[in-house]
């Protein structure tokens, strides 16, 4: 498994972030929750998102995809502001089609919300942030113990 480096934005501070731990990362100096954003294929895919024990946002994307692009950074910004409560796992679907099939991706940018190994939560296309942002808030809500 790799990791990341990631500055705190809280204290500037560095900080090593695993793909996949138990948990989700926090500043070793300042202990706030960091946002944890990875990569997965279909090697890891398995580690990294079903395994997790923090729900894992799912983008399935391609470099060529335009929509994809736009929605990327607006994903990016969901981890930051609920940096503790969800892992952002990007999928690049031309380098995993086996995750692709697994998942019946038909259309990209396709998103999901995974929680114990379990899709509770789907969404297609590129919609405006707001509804991105209620679609991921219901989908975090839903099924909470």
């Amino acid at each position: 498994m790799g990791s990341s480096l990631i500055t705190c934005p809280q204290c500037g501070k560095t900080n090593r972030i695993p793909t996949a731990a138990a948990g989700h990362p926090r500043c070793g100096n300042c202990r706030t929750d960091l946002p944890w954003i990875v990569d997965a294929g279909d090697a890891d895919f398995a580690v990294i998102a079903e395994q997790s024990s923090t729900p894992a946002l799912i983008d399935f994307w391609a470099a060529w995809c335009g929509p994809c692009r736009m929605v990327s950074p607006v994903l990016d910004k969901l981890a930051q502001e609920r940096a503790g409560r969800v892992k952002l796992v990007k999928v690049d679907v031309d380098k995993s089609p086996a995750l692709s099939r697994r998942f019946d991706v038909q259309a990209i940018p396709t998103m999901l919300v995974i929680r114990d190994g379990k899709v509770v939560a789907r969404q297609a296309g590129a919609p405006p942030a707001a509804a991105l942002r209620q679609w991921l808030d219901g989908a975090l809500a839903a099924g909470k113990p």
